[in-house]
């Protein structure tokens, strides 16, 4: 955002009200306005690219989004999503990803984080011949390119814990391809209590 536009955002905040761009009146408003970026803003402050002012003004409430190779659970079913929406779009009648193509978007490490994932997508809807996705469908920069890593996972403050199990059982079973005795072991619990939490899992609605 140019400092600019920066003065005219603050000035909104401020006072609660603006110019129409070609008007004349001043126009009282109401607002709760939502901010998102991918700049650590504190940094930008210090070095002078952002006003200190906007940013204490911005900074209500904060959510900080953990990368997407850090929440790996979540991009099978964000790829889901954005396959319904291109196949429709596309008009193709798609059905879902092979396993090769669906670990294949698990493992990547994701550097362009949900946007990188949804034009992945969307070009593998379009060159898609089948009626599933398959590995050869994949941009090769996702079929060969970096691998996440399963050394760590960043968990947001106030994930109810029932959640953060469930998120570090997956973690560590992606991380043991699959071995529960191996992931019960890592995780110093019982291969049951593996058993049971996966159950428990399949049976929610």
């Amino acid at each position: 955002m140019s400092p600019s536009a920066q003065v005219k955002l603050l000035r909104v905040l401020q006072e609660g009200e603006l110019e129409r761009l070609g008007g004349t009146q001043t126009v009282k408003v109401d607002v709760r306005l939502v901010a998102a970026t991918n700049k650590d803003l504190q940094k930008e402050v210090a070095e002078g690219r952002f006003r200190e002012d906007l940013f204490f003004r911005l900074n209500v409430v904060e959510i900080r989004i953990p990368p997407l190779a850090s929440r790996r659970e979540d991009v099978p079913l964000l790829a889901e999503h954005f396959l319904r929406r291109y196949a429709s779009k596309n008009a193709k009648n798609i059905h879902g990803f092979s396993d090769t193509a669906r670990s294949t978007l698990e493992n990547y490490a994701w550097p362009g984080n949900v946007r990188e994932l949804e034009h992945a997508v969307e070009r593998a809807v379009v060159l898609c011949t089948a009626e599933t996705i398959d590995l050869g469908d994949l941009p090769e920069s996702v079929r060969k390119g970096p691998t996440g890593t399963a050394s760590q996972i960043v968990i947001p403050i106030g994930t109810p814990m029932e959640e953060v199990e469930r998120r570090v059982i997956a973690e560590t079973l992606r991380h043991t391809k699959g071995d529960k005795t191996l992931a019960a072991r890592l995780l110093g619990i019982a291969a049951r209590t593996i058993y049971r939490k996966l159950a428990a899992d399949e049976n929610e609605p």
